[in-house]
């Protein structure tokens, strides 16, 4: 596929409503048929026999406002797919047990998609739980119209996310453990410096039920790193996903805690910065990888061509399955993600929406069901005449949800405007040190 030139003007128009529509439409559509009706429960992936991902079931709960609101499921219907989901949530068995759904109110990160039951031997996820715990807070504040069924979704959600001990999660320490196993106890890493785990301690600081101590957090912030990248000054974190996750939910404009007070800055700025960080890594493309450039980036966690290693052109590459990528530091294999572009677009849309119009040219899926394919790498080849590059087979729960989410808080911020309205998280925000702005 030929490389488009940078100075194409076609790349700097502003999408439309119907292009931004379109494209969340087609994204949304994953939580609509890769979803179990019997329980609600979603797919962590489209491949056959997949099981299903508690984050996933978090962002799909979550995109539940957006395809009320955009007039795809009419509300009546809408609460009653959410009810039945919380409903088999709440039904689920947690206990010691290695076959049990959840323990102390936390979900494991995979379950059976029939059961709910654990699979894989998988942990018991703090951060998923979390995006669980997010998405459920949404619907429930989203949902308050005086209904049987809406009732009982804040009911429900409001059980689901106050069973969660937080504290039991910090075995014994300041900060938050990665999760637990049945088979050997806790994980033995901990939430310490910035990424994704913003919205795992402010949830947790505003549970009325097990509350994490304002100590926590700042346990959490003091490992943080304050750097200066291609002259940007800014809190790093590699892997894009980490300075937009939290983001999906929380408006950080103009709200600041003690870090970033002294720093004169604010979350939602410093994703900018790392946005522009980004682009200018693939712009400079230090290791030469195939395809980068001005309108082609997006690193974070995806997934890979694989486990291997090639010498091509003379140089030895190494590539990766699915892996956290992170600029400028790495690591990096040449694999592109352009969902985690899209997920930019409320911090930098500037530079987003020409990145977008390459990548619909490229043929990389914009249009078709599920939206754009999650991952692609144009430096690992599939045959050889070198004009086949190598593209996720599969599309992830986990990838669709930032798009639908920050395509509508950058359209309407219908999002950011439910959850201003969450107890939970306005009182979390708080305990965390921040205010100012909407606060």
């Amino acid at each position: 596929m030929p490389e488009l030139p940078s100075t194409d003007p076609e790349l700097n128009r502003m999408p439309t409503e119907e292009d931004l529509g379109r494209l969340q439409f087609t994204t949304l559509l994953y939580y609509l048929q890769c979803t179990n009706p019997d329980n609600g429960l979603v797919r962590d992936k489209t491949q056959a026999g997949a099981p299903a991902s508690i984050a996933a079931v978090g962002m799909a709960l979550a995109t539940i406002p957006v395809v009320v609101e955009r007039g795809i499921v009419i509300r009546e219907f809408a609460a009653k797919i959410v009810r039945r989901r919380l409903e088999f949530l709440l039904s689920c068995h947690h206990g010691p047990e290695p076959d049990a759904s959840g323990y102390k109110g936390f979900f494991y990160h995979f379950l059976h998609i029939e059961t709910g039951r654990r699979v894989w031997q998988c942990e018991l996820s703090t951060i998923d739980s979390a995006f669980l715990f997010a998405g459920a807070l949404t619907v429930a504040t989203y949902f308050d119209a005086d209904t049987e069924d809406e009732a009982k979704i804040r009911a429900f959600a409001t059980s689901l996310y106050e069973r969660a001990d937080w504290n039991w999660a910090c075995d014994h320490g300041a900060t938050l453990t990665h999760g637990w196993r049945p088979e050997n106890g806790f994980i033995p890493y901990r939430w310490r410096g910035y990424d994704e785990g913003l919205l795992l301690y402010i949830l947790g600081l505003g549970s009325p039920s097990h509350p994490l101590p304002p100590e926590s957090y700042a346990a959490y912030t003091e490992s943080y790193e304050w750097r200066n990248i291609f002259g940007r000054e800014l809190l790093y974190s590699g892997p894009l996903f980490t300075h937009q996750l939290s983001h999906m939910w929380i408006d950080f404009r103009d709200i600041r805690d003690k870090f970033m007070r002294e720093h004169g800055s604010d979350y939602f700025q410093n994703s900018r910065h790392a946005t522009f960080v980004q682009q200018e890594y693939a712009t400079r493309n230090p290791l030469g990888f195939a395809g980068y450039g001005e309108h082609c980036w997006g690193f974070t966690a995806s997934d890979g061509p694989g486990w291997t290693k090639r010498n091509i052109d003379g140089i030895d590459r190494e590539f990766f399955d699915y892996i956290a990528r992170g600029a400028p530091y790495g690591p990096d294999d040449g694999t592109v993600s352009p969902w985690a572009v899209v997920a930019s677009l409320p911090f930098a849309p500037e530079i987003v929406i020409p990145t977008v119009r390459n990548f619909a040219r490229m043929k990389l899926g914009m249009t078709r069901l599920y939206g754009f394919r999650p991952s692609f790498n144009r430096t690992y080849t599939m045959n050889d005449k070198n004009d086949e590059w190598w593209v996720s087979p599969y599309h992830f729960g986990i990838d669709q949800g930032p798009v639908v989410l920050m395509i509508e808080n950058y359209r309407t911020g219908l999002l950011w405007n439910i959850m201003r309205r969450c107890e939970p998280v306005v009182i979390g925000l708080r305990r965390a040190g921040f205010s100012e702005g909407w606060l």
